[in-house]
């Protein structure tokens, strides 16, 4: 899969950007707030129709555009893809060679983008928000299905939140048959999630112990386990899951109502990392921490591979800066010869040149690119 061009009107700090785009490794050099990540979070959002950064689609537009206009030519396995969105701050359209794709399933996946930058360092000591957004950002490029569920989950999580905090003075009959309701679809679509979240952690699982193994000279073994609120031997067994799911429901009821919140579901699932047998996250160094978070974005470049038949697009967003010269090197082989790659640095010599293959350097300034 590589990104043929791309094309950019009134995104964030660029008026107009026409990017056409001939090598594997791209390089975009210049000093802070010029609009290197923006660029990077403009394929991303091509991708997968939202940002990494914000969640207000209208601070995407540019501060004297009444919307935002991206294109791009993805060349895939079975042909080149035009892809286009238009971002107004009534909400977004998006057209896969000229037809409008009136569903996000429908289009999500069309671009497959692995995404690195700095914050995904604290994928290990971070908070549990963070894997949780790692996991669905992932799995919905492969599993488009998934986007389904997790919205109609978030849509039953938030009726829920609402009437629990309306039945924490004086419940009423007909309050308690509501929340009945809504627990049973917070159940029947969180059981879909869990099933591909926990799909998902066993791959993963097994392309980052061996990439972890390789980094670490096989001094160290990475083991990561699925931290699910409703525990289960075999998430396919779907009636047995809804049954726990609801049960556990039941048995938090009462903090529930005290919190007026939902206390149990994918919303509050985690992931832990094991090195040799100790958790990571609170026996690791920052060093080990480091290339745990190294070998999961790695993982996740095969595991998009192994599902779509393809590697997905790299975007690295300032954050070969942020490793030693051993990790930023294994990155760089892991990489160069099989994956599109765009790179972000505020200076060239964070950068080992002399490790990269194929490669186009470009300077931004001020919302424009030229060539190096």
């Amino acid at each position: 899969m590589r990104l043929k061009a791309l094309r950019l009107e009134g995104y964030r700090n660029y008026g107009r950007l026409d990017l056409e785009i001939r090598r594997n490794i791209n390089l975009f050099v210049g000093p802070n707030a010029q609009g290197k990540t923006n660029l990077l979070e403009a394929i991303y959002v091509l991708a997968l129709t939202r940002s990494h950064r914000t969640h207000r689609d209208k601070e995407l537009i540019g501060w004297n555009s009444e919307s935002a206009k991206l294109y791009a030519e993805v060349e895939r396995r079975y042909g080149t893809g035009k892809l286009e969105m238009l971002i107004t701050p009534q909400g977004k359209k998006t057209r896969i060679n000229g037809l409008e794709q009136r569903k996000l399933s429908q289009y999500v996946g069309s671009l497959n983008v692995v995404l690195f930058a700095p914050e995904d360092l604290e994928l290990v000591k971070g908070s549990p928000a963070i894997r949780r957004r790692f996991l669905d950002m992932e799995i919905a490029q492969v599993h488009p299905s998934y986007l389904h569920h997790l919205g109609q989950y978030q849509r039953a999580l938030a009726h829920r939140n609402r009437l629990l905090k309306e039945m924490s003075s004086s419940p009423t009959r007909a309050q308690a048959g509501m929340l009945d309701v809504w627990s049973e679809q917070l159940a029947a679509h969180g059981i879909k999630i869990m099933q591909k979240r926990q799909h998902f952690i066993q791959k993963l699982e097994r392309w980052s112990r061996t990439i972890h193994e390789g980094i670490t000279g096989g001094r160290e073994r990475l083991d990561i386990a699925y931290a699910p609120s409703v525990s289960a031997a075999d998430f396919d067994d779907e009636s047995t899951v809804f049954e726990q799911f609801m049960v556990k429901l039941t048995e938090m009821k009462d903090q529930e109502l005290r919190r007026g919140t939902t206390l149990v579901g994918p919303h509050r699932d985690d992931l832990v990392f094991f090195i040799n047998g100790k958790e990571a996250q609170v026996f690791g160094s920052q060093g080990q921490q480091r290339t745990v978070a190294l070998s999961l974005k790695l993982a996740e470049i095969e595991c998009i591979c192994q599902e779509v038949g393809e590697y997905p697009v790299l975007l690295l967003d300032d954050v070969l800066s942020e490793l030693d010269r051993h990790r930023q090197t294994q990155l760089i082989r892991t990489f160069q010869d099989k994956v599109q790659t765009f790179v972000t640095a505020t200076d060239i010599g964070t950068v080992d040149l002399n490790q990269l293959k194929d490669a186009q350097v470009y300077q931004v300034l001020d919302g424009a690119i030229s060539g190096v």
